[in-house]
């Protein structure tokens, strides 16, 4: 007969298991095994039965930081990287502020990084690894926007961040790539491994310093030692001052940040706040307690609103490489917002959580503040089952067990399911594609799912069914008919925004319009599939020997144009060479009429420049206005600031933003617009 300690004991060993096992898939790319708030109720759970039975298990995450196991060479931290402790109540920051002045800044959900520069010059980049020995990721750091190779001051400096990844670049890469990622903080730490510091920058990674670790300079407030770094050319963590930090002052910062995510104004993803001292070596006076520096700063979660509630039944929804469950309940409300769906994510959670059938009782929550989880079965009521065909195609659907996590998800086995193809369909609708406005991504996904969309030229056959879609939820009679107008308008497109929707492997909008600058389209799809013996009627004869002994390879068809090269022509070349695309392409280009504005230089007064645009503009219409005339006078524009840029171009020269640091650590001239139009403008 087991005693109540042995009961204790046998869950913390559960505990235990489940969280650093949840621990090493969170910080090292892996699948997720559970959410924040499940986290942190386990984690809270078994600190709570360690005070009880007043014993700690041998690898007890109450006892340690978690740890990433980023391979390759170690390097022992000179300042070691503690964790936070956290709290979900605000008398407890109060409290911990000891009415001393505060700053409150986001906590980013990323990889956190330690940089140090000596003698004005970045020496090592490392990653946390477990707070005192982390991987030295030095040859990726031309990689990461925001490590600057120089600064300023040539002391010894040592800097902590967070690598992160936008939500807006995180879309963008799912949509380009056709990789499956769960999350922005999941692909930033899943990039960390690659040793391919090219393959690396294509994530768009940013490192954003949230503290100074150490300098030479006698700062000792914390908010001087961060305007400090700004100085230098960081663009460091958003943050905010409480001189006086009583509970309403600290409510209403707390109130202010929160507005951001909900409201989503904050490009990068959270999962809370962090509040520390102003007096750094105030700070520097407390104790370490388990894996805390006590004094060093907490950790803020927001306390998740949760609501009990009825599963009415359990939807299969296909998107991406996955078909996933999503539990549809009796509506409830939330963070002021009626939720009445939320995603089970795949089998395993489903599975983990014991969901059953219709009639089963849910608690659910908006994890911070933004999206609906179910997060466990108060009651199970019939049986979960998993269906056996696709619910778009009708192919056979078959259960895989991941190898690296064991997570067990639903696959289509056609691989020409239309849902597969869902952010393909996102980017051809795009601003930057056909400019289709209205068409969101879930809204694709309910076309696709509804059979109603299954290549791109079905977009254009969705007036038969808009007496449907005004009915649908979330719809009505003005918003399908404004739909319809927006899908009417884009048939009318350029052709390097038709080129950029097709989804075409490595063709960005850069590559698009540098292969337009040289061919047609017609006379690019004509030598991409032009084989030997075979003609179009499209094809040039002045252009092509279509009866020449031996073709181009794909590689060599278009890397004579500049910017190109052998990698993009074989990806455009091979595109088009399947008969599935051509035949696609063609049905589409049967809906669409498709212009080639003269893209040629007009003027040379930019000739041999190379221009940055940011910020607003008074004078041109847009950014991209400014940009076609820079173009059309034979000038060049670039995304990011680098070596070879001319000139940026903004209004607010005195911004503190990355642009603006990176212009002035390399020597390059800011311009105001008013500037750029009286010497490269003016007639």
């Amino acid at each position: 007969m087991t005693t109540m300690t042995d009961d204790r004991i046998l869950r913390m060993q559960q505990l235990v298991s489940e969280l650093n096992d949840a621990s090493e898939a969170y910080y090292n790319g892996q699948a997720e095994r559970m959410t924040d708030y499940e986290w942190d109720a386990r984690f809270d759970e078994l600190r709570q039965l360690e005070q009880e039975t007043r014993t700690t298990l041998p690898d007890s995450p109450t006892q340690k930081v978690s740890e990433d196991s980023i391979s390759g060479q170690k390097e022992e931290h000179e300042f070691a990287a503690l964790s936070l402790a956290k709290t979900k109540q605000v008398a407890d920051l109060v409290k911990w502020a000891e009415d001393k002045p505060i700053w409150i800044s986001w906590k980013l959900d990323g990889l956190t990084l330690v940089a140090t520069y000596d003698g004005g010059r970045l020496t090592k980049v490392v990653t946390r690894g477990n707070g005192h020995i982390g991987t030295n990721i030095t040859h990726l750091a031309k990689a990461i926007n925001g490590i600057p190779p120089t600064i300023p001051h040539t002391g010894h400096t040592v800097i902590r961040g967070e690598a992160v990844i936008s939500y807006e670049d995180f879309e963008r890469f799912l949509m380009e790539s056709g990789e499956d990622y769960a999350n922005p903080r999941n692909l930033a730490s899943g990039s960390l491994t690659l040793k391919d510091a090219d393959e690396v920058r294509q994530r768009h990674i940013q490192w954003i310093p949230f503290t100074l670790v150490y300098t030479d300079v006698d700062i000792d407030s914390w908010g001087q030692r961060m305007a400090w770094l700004d100085q230098q050319g960081f663009t460091t963590v958003e943050r905010q001052f409480l001189e006086r930090p009583s509970e309403t002052a600290v409510e209403q910062g707390i109130a202010a940040f929160t507005q951001k995510v909900v409201s989503r104004q904050n490009p990068f993803p959270v999962d809370g706040l962090v509040i520390c001292y102003d007096d750094t070596v105030y700070a520097q006076t407390g104790s370490v307690t388990g894996h805390h520096a006590t004094r060093a700063g907490l950790a803020f979660k927001w306390q998740d609103e949760t609501a009990e509630t009825t599963l009415s039944e359990i939807e299969w929804s296909c998107a991406a490489s996955t078909i996933s469950p999503v539990a549809i309940f009796q509506p409830v409300e939330l963070e002021g917002t009626t939720v009445k769906r939320a995603s089970l994510c795949n089998i395993s959670e489903c599975e983990r959580l014991g969901i059953g059938g219709p009639g089963t009782r849910i608690s659910v929550i908006k994890a911070n503040k933004i999206i609906p989880k179910v997060i466990a079965v108060k009651e199970g009521v019939g049986k979960f089952t998993i269906p056996d065909h696709c619910p778009v195609c009708h192919a056979p659907a078959k259960v895989k067990e991941s190898e690296v996590s064991g997570t067990k998800t639903l696959h289509c086995s056609n691989p020409d399911c239309p849902a597969k193809q869902l952010r393909k369909f996102t980017r051809f609708v795009s601003k930057e594609g056909m400019n289709i406005d209205g068409i969101s991504e879930q809204t694709l996904s309910k076309f696709i799912n509804l059979g109603w969309v299954s290549e791109y030229a079905d977009i254009y056959e969705l007036r038969s069914h808009i007496r449907e879609l005004a009915l649908m939820e979330g719809f009505g009679e003005k918003s399908a008919a404004n739909i319809m107008r927006s899908i009417d308008k884009s048939r009318q497109v350029e052709a390097h925004r038709l080129l950029y929707a097709l989804n075409i492997p490595l063709c960005g909008l850069d590559v698009c319009r540098r292969l337009l600058s040289a061919y047609t389209l017609d006379e690019l799809v004509a030598m991409a599939i032009a084989d030997k013996g075979t003609a179009t009627s499209a094809t040039p004869a002045a252009q092509l020997d279509l009866f020449a002994p031996q073709q181009p390879e794909p590689q060599d068809v278009f890397a004579h144009i500049n910017g190109i090269g052998p990698e993009k022509s074989a990806q455009f070349v091979r595109w088009f060479r399947d008969e599935h695309n051509l035949a696609r392409y063609r049905r589409l280009m049967e809906k669409l009429q498709v212009s080639t504005p003269d893209i040629a230089p007009s003027g040379t007064r930019c000739q041999g420049l190379t221009f940055v645009v940011t910020g607003d503009v008074h004078h041109y219409k847009n950014r991209n206005e400014l940009k076609a005339y820079i173009e059309s006078q034979g000038g060049k524009v670039a995304s990011a600031v680098s070596g070879s840029t001319s000139f940026l171009i903004n209004n607010d020269a005195a911004s503190t933003s990355g642009k603006n640091k990176k212009a002035q650590q390399l020597g390059i001239p800011i311009i105001t617009e008013e500037e750029f139009i009286i010497k490269y403008a003016n007639d």
